[in-house]
């Protein structure tokens, strides 16, 4: 059986359970022999790598001991749980997952070291080179590495990869995952969900790169990490529970300079060098003399070459500014370039009917950032998952702007006292403190120094990239807790965005916003000294027959035909939003993108094939 008919045959079967298998037009044209072949992080591109997506043998067993034999194969990078993967079987929580392939190395260069690197793995796996441990990681969102050098042997080798995944059953991050899936939880996914790859490079290499531009002094500041110098501070210190932040956190300060190498930067201006600079230190700053600002409407990036010793990376950054200002009226506006500036924004939580995490192909991520721009939008509003960098590449050289959110965590929600009272009576919400950790579900003090871990190691992932506008730490209470101190650590790691502490309710009067999430109330701009956004409104839901995924419909206004949901959408901007902006509103994230299982509150239909609006008229 090929590829193509496996796909018919889980279409029927998925059919016969209940609910329809989707299929995006990438997910049906997927080459399985080609499977997300470009290089995973644009902004630290190497030349000398190895995609090691495609076909793995798996196993899924009850005990931890490597199974003698293997239960099929299965399509990296794509989960167990999702089509693309030819598997369509639940990890369960007292299961173990296999995954192992060959490595053929018919050479050793003495001079270069191997690392192992994966996208992203859900939720903790261990790795074997030759049945020799080399690494183990925890937390199902986040890249990590591993130099494998030294268990590799000239000929052939074999990558081991055991998974578990105890998905909502702990206070693990796990976004919107639920084992049993239904209305706002969509089904739960395991095991590597983001690319693989092996890249080789010197002894001594460049680990990572932080970039902050200056428009105000025109330049832009450059810390490079050498191989050699980096740690880990997570483990150091937690800023959650210190007192003095600035004294206990430097993640990007303990570069030193390495002995007999210059650091050679190239700037580029299109084909053209703009600046060239060689220095001895770790810490550059590079002036940028007649820059020109990035922004949605003129997404200009500069491209840039970084040379130590042996190695070389490509990367890019952009000019560009975030902070609050008055306008003339005294209201308090978000301002881009020290210009208000209106950010119409779409939720986009990132799920694809073929794929679930994983979307099938860079096209598909590419077209549902241009789709989102064509339909009138300038911003994203990235839901409780982190998607692979490549995304923010596209958005940063396309011009959207993403306000991204942390991966939410914690024991079962209690959705009574945390969503739906809340949601019905706003007023509930904004007494309740965070420091209830029973209340938020966040008794497990370990799941909490987990998530502070994770939250610093999001914000430095995503850090160079220019399309982040604002963290969001928190969203609708699901696992929140202490939310002025995680505005704080934020605040300290990165001063250059803008933070909603608390999306949606159980606002502590911190954070930089008033956040509302607004579905079934009049809308109205609240006073505050703050700027006012509606963080989450809308949810409209249409139902498209042979589009959607599920027979079951979840929306918050039900309309039976495109044409009257179209209506009913262009009325809430032409005659509320409009409005509402000269009153004071600062940004507003409608729900949705596109439809996710039982949800059909999208623009775009699960498989993307059906767009039930048409494009805005520009907001002003």
């Amino acid at each position: 059986m090929n590829f193509k008919d496996a796909l018919r045959t889980f279409k029927f079967h998925k059919k016969t359970l209940g609910y329809h298998q989707l299929y995006t037009k990438w997910g049906e044209e997927l080459d399985p022999e080609h499977v997300l072949e470009e290089y995973p992080r644009p902004q630290l591109k190497r030349d000398n790598y190895t995609i090691l997506n495609g076909y793995w043998n798996y196993a899924i067993t009850k005990e931890a001991n490597k199974p003698d034999s293997f239960d099929g194969k299965i399509l990296v990078p794509f989960s167990p749980e999702s089509a693309l993967s030819g598997v369509n079987r639940q990890l369960l929580p007292d299961e173990y997952l296999w995954y192992e392939r060959e490595l053929d190395i018919p050479q050793k260069d003495p001079n270069k070291r191997s690392i192992l690197h994966f996208g992203a793995v859900d939720q903790y796996c261990e790795v074997q080179i030759n049945n020799i441990a080399v690494t183990s990681h925890s937390g199902g969102y986040l890249p990590f590495s591993v130099d494998i050098t030294d268990e590799l042997q000239e000929g052939m080798n074999t990558l081991t990869v055991m998974v578990r995944d105890i998905s909502d059953t702990s206070y693990h991050s796990r976004g919107k995952q639920l084992l049993k899936r239904g209305g706002m939880w969509y089904t739960a996914q395991s095991g590597i969900w983001q690319t693989v790859w092996l890249e080789w490079v010197p002894g001594e290499y460049i680990d990572n790169i932080k970039i902050t531009p200056d428009i105000d002094k025109s330049h832009v500041e450059l810390e490079v990490i050498m191989s050699n110098n980096k740690e880990d501070n997570t483990s150091k210190k937690n800023i959650l529970y210190d007192n003095n932040p600035r004294d206990n956190y430097s993640r990007f300060n303990y570069s030193r300079d390495i002995k007999d190498k210059l650091y050679k930067i190239e700037v580029y201006d299109g084909d053209r060098i703009k600046e060239t600079i060689i220095s001895k230190y770790p810490k550059i700053t590079i002036p940028m003399k007649d820059y020109k600002l990035w922004s949605p409407e003129n997404p200009v990036l500069y491209n840039m070459i970084i040379t130590i010793g042996e190695d070389t990376v490509e990367s890019y950054f952009a000019m560009r500014s975030i902070e609050i200002q008055k306008d003339s009226d005294g209201i308090p506006r978000i301002c881009l370039n020290h210009k208000p500036y209106f950010q119409s924004g779409l939720l986009d939580q990132g799920y694809w009917p073929d794929g679930l995490y994983t979307a099938p192909s860079d096209e598909a991520l590419i077209y549902d950032i241009v789709k989102a721009k064509e339909l009138g939008f300038n911003m994203l509003r990235k839901h409780i998952k982190i998607e692979p960098l490549r995304w923010y590449y596209h958005c940063d050289r396309l011009g959207m702007l993403v306000w991204q959110d942390m991966v939410n965590g914690g024991s079962e929600y209690n959705m009574v006292t945390v969503g739906y009272l809340p949601t019905l009576f706003p007023n509930l919400g904004r007494r309740r403190k965070d420091n209830q950790y029973k209340k938020m579900a966040r008794e497990d003090e370990a799941g909490r120094k987990e998530w502070t871990e994770e939250c610093i190691k999001t914000v430095e992932l995503l850090y160079n990239c220019p399309s982040i506008f604002v963290w969001v730490p928190f969203n609708e209470g699901w696992g929140q807790f202490d939310s002025v101190n995680a505005y704080k650590l934020i605040k300290e790691i990165d001063p250059t965005r803008l933070i909603d502490h608390a999306s949606g309710w159980f606002d502590q009067k911190e954070g930089d916003f008033k956040s509302i999430h607004n579905y079934f109330h009049d809308l109205k701009v609240e006073k505050d000294e703050r700027p006012v956004v509606f963080s989450e409104f809308g949810g409209y839901a249409c139902y498209i027959n042979d589009h959607s995924y599920s027979w079951q419909i979840y929306g918050y206004r039900i309309y039976p035909t495109k044409e009257l949901f179209n209506e009913a959408y262009q009325r809430l901007y032409k005659n509320e939003i409009r409005k509402l902006m000269k009153e004071g509103l600062s940004a507003c994230v409608y729900t949705q993108l596109s439809d996710i299982e039982d949800e059909v509150n999208g623009l775009l239909t699960y498989d993307r094939k059906v767009c039930k609006v048409e494009p805005l008229e520009p907001l002003k």
